[in-house]
């Protein structure tokens, strides 16, 4: 059996490399990144590709190791020159967001120490840098200090979070799902409906409320069908908001709908996934009059602080809530089992395992400030605002309402309106085969509109400027080849 042992140790030891393969990896990866950084000026946005990475599958697992040179170009053949490029100041589709560098050198700095921030005792230094980042969002919010959050891997567990803590919170029991009720607008988020089924609640009401001029919830609707449903016995427990629609980036008036929710006792929501982060910019104060009142907030500091993707949170006024649905005890973990300064993550999340995510959070926001993020924020509203403004002024093009945070929505109509959504269509697919920027598309009502989401802290004037050149030129040759 030593023998055997010993056999199986000299394999093994392969896994802990030594220091001047390491060197040598370092310098090819860091080699690869700085390449990468430094034509991201220059590269596409979105890399129109037959093959469609299909050449990965050539490195498949195997037995025999292979050459780091090679794995890496292809990733850079197949990965990189294949869809979107994220890091793109032309990628101006979905909500972006980034990826800024000191979260790469966080998110290395965790994985090598490998710290476990699942519970205190653990990790303790590492649970009091994550619960001091949410306390700080939580100050944001204007929640009290004795809130409670968690770092999850985006806004759709943080939803989840957030709707499986107001079920409980607000007492339904399994036989009250079918005559619960649950408010939201036609443009609130995907995620809210699949965690709606994964928390079991696929038979309550979904009551759709219905949207002003400018696609934000209205809030004289909701409570007039928030009576009748009262009237007709059914529970109203529920109520989303969002600030920033992804669709269009609307605002809710969370005060407003604050006012309902306390007035007949319901959960408030605000889903601020793309746009909560907007709230360090001071010209929008009165946008986000109201959010202290919400009983739990959806963020995603992945979307507007720029952070490399799977970075979200979710904030709960009420601990006691959120610890009664997630917190749970183990034989084997009663080490941990002692009385703690701080929550531990674990306690209040559906994941016992997690990644150190603080680290991708914390490094960038204390080594650049706060001051970049605001301004960076503030000017993709002016940046929206600009094309908004530009866009009209070529005959043709009719736009959705004015911009409220980065969020602007065109469209050409062309002499036979019949044609304008297939026209539409087009006028997408050759901006997009241009590659140099990348635009996105959504559909309002039966009509077609592009949507230029502008989050990217690369974005800038001069990639305005270069959308706007590309749908002209782009428009001249559509209007050519009818």
């Amino acid at each position: 059996m030593i023998e055997k042992i010993k056999e199986l140790e000299a394999l093994s030891r392969i896994l802990s490399p030594s220091g001047e393969q390491k060197e040598k990896w370092n310098s090819r990866v860091l080699q690869y990144s700085d390449s990468f950084l430094k034509d991201i000026e220059k590269d596409k946005a979105y890399y129109h590709s037959e093959e469609k990475g299909r050449g990965i599958y050539e490195f498949d697992i195997s037995e025999e190791p292979t050459e780091l040179t090679r794995l890496i170009t292809a990733v850079e053949n197949n990965i990189d020159n294949a869809g979107i490029n994220p890091a793109s100041g032309g990628h101006m589709g979905y909500i972006p967001g980034g990826g800024l560098y000191p979260s790469a050198l966080g998110d290395y700095m965790a994985a090598i120490s490998n710290r476990y921030a699942g519970v205190f005792f653990a990790a303790p230094g590492a649970v009091r840098l994550e619960n001091m980042l949410l306390r700080w969002m939580c100050r944001l919010m204007g929640f009290p200090e004795n809130s409670a959050g968690n770092l999850t891997s985006g806004g759709s567990i943080a939803n989840l979070i957030a709707i499986v803590t107001a079920r409980e919170a607000q007492g339904l029991k399994a036989r009250d799902f079918e005559n619960a009720v649950i408010y939201l607008s036609e443009q609130a988020h995907h995620s809210l409906h699949k965690a709606i089924r994964i928390a079991g609640l696929s038979e309550a009401h979904l009551r759709y409320i219905p949207m002003d001029e400018n696609l934000r919830l209205s809030a004289t609707a909701l409570e007039k069908a928030m009576i009748k449903d009262k009237e007709s016995g059914l529970i109203p427990f529920f109520i989303n908001a969002s600030i920033g629609t992804t669709n269009t980036g609307a605002v809710d008036p969370v005060n407003s709908i604050a006012d309902i929710a306390e007035k007949y006792g319901l959960w408030f929501h605000i889903d601020a996934a793309y746009g909560g982060f907007f709230k360090l910019v001071p010209g929008l104060k009165e946008k986000f009059k109201g959010v202290e009142r919400a009983d739990s907030i959806t963020l995603d500091p992945h979307k507007s602080l720029f952070l490399p993707f799977g970075t979200g949170a979710v904030l709960v006024k009420n601990k006691e809530a959120l610890l009664k649905v997630h917190h749970y005890l183990a034989d084997y973990m009663q080490d941990t089992h002692t009385e703690n300064e701080e929550i531990s993550p674990a306690d209040i999340s559906p994941e016992l395992t997690k990644h150190f995510r603080g680290m991708r959070l914390w490094l960038p926001l204390k080594l650049f400030g706060l001051k970049p993020f605001r301004a960076a924020l503030e000017e993709k509203i002016y940046l929206a605002r600009y094309f908004h403004q530009e866009i009209q002024k070529i005959e043709g093009f009719e736009v959705g309402p004015e911009p409220e945070l980065s969020v602007a929505m065109f469209r050409y109509v062309p002499d036979d309106e019949t044609r304008a959504n297939d026209f539409n269509r087009r006028l997408l697919e050759e901006i997009r085969k241009d590659g140099r920027v990348f635009l996105s598309s959504t559909n309002i009502n039966d009509t077609y509109w592009i949507r230029v989401a502008i989050l990217i802290y690369r974005t800038h004037l001069d990639k305005i400027e270069l959308l706007l050149e590309i749908i002209k030129g782009k428009l001249i040759e559509l209007r050519s080849s009818v």
